[in-house]
């Protein structure tokens, strides 16, 4: 299979596009390599990533609709793992923005590009911090999600 991994320097992007690659599949890694946490620790998982033959990484935020779009047109996907976000809860209160560039505005991109683009199967994880103060496991998707100070 050919597959999109968004997100592909994260540590459940990596071990994701790790395990495709070592059953044989095709995989093309995107990430944008921001710097919310050590740029160095991503770099050595796409290193790992880069010893397969199968593997191609472009640097990209998702949230370029020109460069997602044109991402979809160019290449043909059998399936998207869309694993992409802006990551950290307390960073969230304090870059507003950046959440919702990247995980409203690149979401939305990323899904259109596959429905335009007719991709046969669309996988998407959120991170388990949206269960907020919740202690009740397993979490459930339809728990509330204040955080610990009730805001």
């Amino acid at each position: 299979m050919n597959i999109l991994v968004t997100g592909a320097a994260g540590f459940i992007g990596s071990t994701l596009a790790l395990r495709l690659l070592a059953r044989g599949d095709r995989v093309l890694g995107l990430d944008n390599l921001n710097d919310y946490y050590d740029v160095g620790l991503k770099q050595a998982r796409l290193a790992r990533l880069r010893a397969f033959t199968g593997f191609e990484f472009e640097k990209a935020d998702i949230d370029d609709r020109g460069r997602i779009t044109r991402l979809f047109s160019e290449r043909s996907f059998d399936a998207v793992m869309h694993l992409a976000a802006q990551a950290g809860v307390r960073y969230s209160t304090e870059t507003p923005g950046a959440f919702i560039d990247s995980n409203l505005v690149g979401f939305g991109n990323v899904i259109e590009g596959a429905r335009r683009s007719k991709v046969g199967h669309f996988v998407f994880a959120s991170s388990s911090s949206v269960y907020g103060a919740n202690a009740k496991l397993p979490f459930a998707g339809d728990e509330k999600s204040e955080r610990a100070d009730g805001a």
